[in-house]
């Protein structure tokens, strides 16, 4: 009895109101919409290179959660999405052609459904069906729970903690809140108290490490302050007061603030602690003049970054001071806070990435800068309002390269209802100037333009006026079937016209195949080289390199490859030549339209894997990262473009790996050089994966495919552990950027 008291008190949701909910269930009202043509464009973000129809939905519903059954009538996985107000939810795609989703719909909302042009698909029923907020938790949380028994070892630490959770119903709060839904991330609480959280010893572990630092920094947390909510803006202060590393002053400009408690809160602040610095400005100027203003009581080595309604975790300074004495730039992972103090939405960023930050913003919090350089740079710029933080890391780190990234959560951005809903104005102020500061980093030599998702962007490096000569490479055994289809779509649809096409024949035998490769030669559209010893795609690539190649770009491709876009090799090949960047992939799919190659992650079970793998083409990844261009540890030579002096210098491809892993093996020399491996969704292909070779699925197959990932791991093992493109703290037993029970962290103060 008191039980159920409490819960209704602490949550309004108990025990019985769950039992009604699931009795009421079957009698919810079901609604038929229908689908008409809509003409004006929507906001949901979309790949450049796809084209949409836009479909209205009418009907009367209601606000709440709801079931969505949209029957589509067509090939499967056509992409297809439900608009619902600004947010887009992918209909997951069936065999029997009815895509189901489970969505809460806010009072108002508009309703529509976005087609992929391309796809030739019928919209047939649509019904919407009320259910109640306990049906919606329990089926949103079947994924995450049949995830946990496919990974038993997760289970004992987290199960007291989600029994809990499910009993309270604070379970349905995660699992039920507006835009969320991701089930790997449902369990982050738990993850984070069992491995971020600090204990009584860790703290006194910390202290004693701070004292015994070599060399001692002090850190100046900026603080630029506009009307903050009182208690966020108490918090953000004491999250500064309450860290282990005693070496800080805080630097606080109030941006003429109107509110009377804003004032009380930071003199009463800097009276209680002569570590903090106030000065109140006479009127306002924004958020960059506010951080000068901040910035210009500092005295510190490192200037850190803090908003006024955001916490520092308690051990973020000491982690920071750790990794200060060879570095000019320091960034962090980060998570969200809510105005109860729950964490979700962590994320676990790669270490330096500078094609990642030309898409997007990812350094965000925690950033440290230090102040020699900050003042070389000028700080912060005004006009860059809204993207003043990316405009100053971009300037940064075009003036240094020790730039460190810290694998610990050490910031909480505060989520609180409203607070990522910005106005038309600002938001589109805020991307001219992120869109400003790019083209400065980029300078002549490319254009900046939006890109696919919101606060994201697409750089096109420019080629030169005389484009140079590609040399695609493309082995094959017989299999005309496959090979056919591939060459015949590279002719017709690729709109780089400057590439020799070299078919790179291994011992074929079957007449149509021979007949095929004869033709293409008569035609004059492809040279045939022959390979005549037992299949080794690193021999038979070598070869062609080496011997028939007249390219200044080599590209190597699969003969189950299929063209679909016209601009894929041009922009691979303008990557390929900028100085800095080693070898260069594309986003491959699946004909089912999932993706099949991400970009390569090190140490996915024991070896290596491909990010995002099975996710489908509209989704987009793990913080963007399946939609953007990124650096890579290494990509799939499925469909791989590289300079052909690097591919000479490196020495090819390693011919003891015959089959698999001379990728990572070849990638990883490459990055050796001091290269950078590139992956571009921009690029699109789809792949028919081993259609020539077939599976790994005999037991010949499977000791040889045993024996190159042991190579692979006697070379490379610690590399494979460590990859700096991907983050410890996800996890290696799976290509989706899943949490990693335990993470590969070594805290620095043990």
């Amino acid at each position: 009895m008191y039980a159920t008291w409490r819960l209704r008190r602490k949550y309004g949701y108990d025990s019985r109101t769950m039992l009604g909910d699931l009795q009421r269930t079957v009698r919810r009202t079901m609604h038929v919409l229908t689908a008409v043509p809509r003409s004006q464009a929507s906001d949901a973000p979309s790949h450049p290179a796809e084209r949409f129809r836009l479909l209205e939905l009418r009907g009367q519903i209601g606000a709440g959660w709801h079931e969505f059954a949209v029957e589509l009538r067509g090939p499967s996985r056509a992409p297809a999405r439900l608009l619902v107000g600004a947010h887009a939810h992918l209909l997951p795609a069936t065999e029997s052609g009815r895509a189901v989703v489970i969505v809460d719909v806010p009072a108002g909302a508009e309703l529509g459904l976005e087609i992929a042009d391309d796809s030739p698909v019928d919209v047939g029923t649509i019904v919407a069906r009320e259910v109640s907020r306990t049906e919606a938790a329990l089926r949103r949380a079947a994924p995450t729970f049949l995830r946990r028994l496919r990974e038993p070892w997760t289970i004992p630490a987290a199960s007291l903690k989600i029994l809990r959770a499910a009993w309270t119903g604070e379970l349905l709060e995660r699992l039920l809140q507006r835009g969320g839904g991701d089930a790997q991330q449902t369990f982050y609480p738990e993850w984070h108290a069992l491995f971020a959280a600090l204990e009584d010893t860790d703290r006194a572990a910390i202290r004693a490490a701070a004292a015994r630092l070599p060399g001692r920094f002090r850190f100046s947390v900026v603080l630029p302050v506009y009307d903050a909510p009182e208690p966020f803006l108490s918090r953000a202060i004491g999250s500064v007061r309450e860290q282990l590393y005693p070496d800080w002053e805080l630097c606080i400009a109030d941006d003429a603030s109107p509110s009377p408690h804003v004032r009380r809160i930071l003199e009463r602040a800097a009276r209680e602690d002569p570590r903090i610095r106030v000065t109140f400005r006479d009127r306002n100027g924004h958020i960059s003049a506010a951080s000068n203003s901040a910035a210009s009581l500092a005295t510190g080595d490192f200037v850190v970054l803090l908003d006024h309604d955001d916490e520092l975790a308690e051990h973020a300074l000491f982690v920071l001071a750790t990794a200060a004495s060879d570095a000019d730039l320091l960034y962090s992972d980060e998570d969200k806070v809510d105005e109860r103090g729950r964490l979700s939405s962590p994320f676990f960023k790669p270490d330096w990435n500078p094609d990642l930050l030309l898409s997007q913003n990812y350094v965000g919090h925690l950033c440290a800068i230090r102040r020699s350089l900050l003042r070389e740079i000028g700080g912060f710029r005004e006009g860059f309002e809204g993207s003043q933080d990316y405009d100053l890391v971009l300037r940064a780190s075009s003036r240094t390269s020790r730039i460190r990234h810290l694998p610990f959560v050490l910031y909480h951005w505060r989520s609180i209802a409203g607070s990522t809903a910005r106005d038309a104005t600002a938001k589109s102020y805020a991307e001219a100037a992120a869109r400003r500061a790019l083209e400065e980093r980029v300078g002549p030599s490319a254009t900046v333009e939006p890109g696919p998702l919101p606060t994201a962007y697409r750089v096109r490096w420019q080629l030169p006026q005389d484009p140079p000569l590609v040399s695609l490479i493309v082995p094959t055994r017989d299999a005309r079937i496959v090979l056919e289809p591939c060459i015949e779509s590279l002719l017709a649809k690729t709109a780089y016209r400057r590439f020799e096409l070299i078919v790179v024949d291994n011992q074929s035998t079957d007449p149509a195949t021979l007949d095929y490769l004869a033709a293409l030669e008569r035609r004059g559209v492809a040279r045939v080289a022959r390979f005549d010893a037992p299949f080794n795609f690193s021999a038979i690539n070598n070869l062609a390199v080496r011997e028939t190649a007249r390219g200044d770009v080599v590209g190597l491709l699969n003969n189950d490859l299929e063209i679909v876009e016209p601009g894929w090799l041009e922009e691979m090949v303008s990557h390929a030549l900028r100085p800095s960047i080693g070898a260069v992939g594309a986003r491959l799919l699946y004909p089912d339209g999932t993706l099949q190659h991400g970009g390569i992650l090190l140490g996915i079970s024991g070896a290596a894997g491909h990010a995002h793998k099975f996710l489908h083409r509209v989704e987009p990844g793990y913080f963007g990262r399946a939609q953007l261009v990124h650096d890579v540890s290494a990509v799939t030579a499925a469909c791989l473009l590289i300079r052909r002096e690097t591919y000479l210098r490196v020495g090819g491809m390693d011919e003891s790996f015959p089959i698999a892993f001379n990728d990572v093996d070849f990638c990883l020399r490459v990055r050796a050089l001091g290269l950078r491996n590139l992956w571009t969704p921009f690029a699109t292909l789809v792949h028919h994966e081993s259609k020539t070779r077939g599976q790994e699925d005999t037991p010949a197959k499977k000791e040889r495919f045993e024996a190159e990932k042991r190579l692979l791991n006697e070379r490379w093992g610690e590399a494979l552990r460590s990859d700096p493109a991907y983050n410890p703290n996800l996890s290696l037993d799976a290509e989706d950027f899943s949490l990693a029970w335990p993470p590969r962290v070594r805290k620095p103060w043990l």
